[in-house]
């Protein structure tokens, strides 16, 4: 049996620290310390030639418990759909109308931090209900 090992979940963006941002406000993460030297990650970011300033930000969970998410900038856009993407858990524990309830403010907050609202999938037998969103730079990510 092999180790447990920890996990990262990196994201290509055309804005790193912006979508970085974002994804610390839909799930409570942080932005986590400078690198030692660096009173700012901005400091450091200057430091850095000039082709590489802006090009990866990075936000941890602050219980320890979640993978760090890394966001690192390429030069092509999103053209197709993910072929793997987040499922943010905010109803589990609830059911009918409240589930339901609680699923739509959450994605009322999103669309409020600039996420888009694609899709609202309801229970069937073999789903949860769900509402699938894009982030910032159209990323898909569900709700459930």
């Amino acid at each position: 049996m092999g180790s447990i090992k920890q996990v990262q979940v990196t994201f290509d963006c055309a804005e790193p620290e912006r979508v970085a941002r974002f994804w610390c406000e839909v799930l409570g993460y942080v932005v986590p310390p400078p690198p030692e030297g660096f009173a700012s990650w901005g400091e450091f970011d200057r430091s850095l030639p000039p082709e590489r300033q802006g090009a990866a930000f990075a936000c941890v969970d602050p219980s320890g418990v979640g993978p760090r998410l890394f966001f690192q900038r390429v030069p092509e856009g999103k053209v197709v759909k993910n072929r793997v993407h987040l499922d943010v858990r905010v109803g589990t524990g609830l059911v009918g109308a409240e589930r339901l309830a609680a699923l739509e403010a959450e994605s009322a907050r999103l669309v409020a931090l600039g996420a888009v609202q694609e899709r609202v999938l309801l229970a069937d037998e073999f789903n949860e209900s769900c509402i699938g969103m894009q982030d910032v730079e159209g990323n898909e990510f569900c709700i459930d």
